[in-house]
């Protein structure tokens, strides 16, 4: 079963470059972050055109999240559990294929610090408790999507450069060593644990092209799963094509 993560940057204005993707690598289950189009603008028929089933969660033009698969989907979960009043579309819950999927797209908390930083904290708080909780049903589940975090040095390109930044800050990445903590697997990190690996390459400075990136795009899996994990990779390529989002495909398979 393969499983693929993929921050589209607009689902609308970048759908021909997720469809070449979609047509190119066949993934069973792909989820998808910052659709940046609200509920009703999803681009179903296409998608369905390609071969999937869908799940969404809309916001006009800012965030979003969805899940494709080839089979069937079981929707479980629309929005993180904790907070009423937080109306952001960040997080989408689905069983495919014997396995709870979460898809999330966590907040990115600049500049920090400040609200936008305590909100991602909060967020992050709220994501343990929950996954806590999907760990206490005994179930496969996998956590992935867009963290907006990098763990470690390895995972940033000049990390001396980074360390004010929300997606580097100590509070950061001690949230998701906390996370982490409770069982999870690092899937990229098991399968290549000292190999310098990007997912995000920003649009300006020339990053893709000097191999200028970060590491921000994460499988998480529970204790289920980490004997299923038997191949991982990051589509590099996608990145470079016309068009494209700053982040790229990120795939990992699992043994059935």
């Amino acid at each position: 079963m393969k499983i693929a993560t993929y921050n589209v940057n607009g689902v609308n204005g970048r759908l021909p470059v997720l469809l070449r993707w979609l047509e190119e690598t066949k993934p069973d289950v792909a989820c998808l972050q910052e659709l940046k189009a609200p509920q009703e603008k999803f681009p179903l028929q296409a998608i369905n055109d390609a071969g999937y089933h869908a799940i969404w969660h809309g916001q006009k033009s800012w965030n979003g999240v969805a899940i494709l698969s080839r089979t069937e989907i079981k929707e479980l979960k629309t929005g993180l559990p904790g907070d009423d009043e937080d109306l952001q579309s960040r997080y989408i819950e689905a069983f495919i294929n014997g396995i709870v999927i979460g898809c999330l797209y966590l907040p990115n908390g600049n500049p920090a610090p400040g609200p936008k930083f305590d909100y991602k904290l909060a967020w992050f708080e709220r994501l343990a408790l929950h996954a806590a909780g999907l760990l206490k049903h005994d179930l496969p589940v996998v956590l992935v999507g867009d963290y907006n975090v990098m763990p470690t040095e390895l995972d940033v390109y000049k990390p001396e450069r980074w360390v004010d930044d929300a997606l580097f800050r100590p509070e950061t990445r001690e949230a998701f060593h906390h996370l982490i903590a409770q069982g999870w697997t690092d899937a990229i990190r098991k399968l290549y644990p000292t190999e310098k690996i990007y997912t995000f390459y920003d649009y300006f400075r020339n990053a893709y092209a000097r191999d200028a990136g970060l590491r921000i795009d994460h499988f998480l899996l529970s204790p289920q799963l980490e004997g299923r994990l038997v191949n991982a990779a990051v589509d590099r390529h996608v990145r470079g094509w016309e068009k494209s989002s700053d982040h790229c495909p990120v795939w990992i398979e699992l043994e059935d």
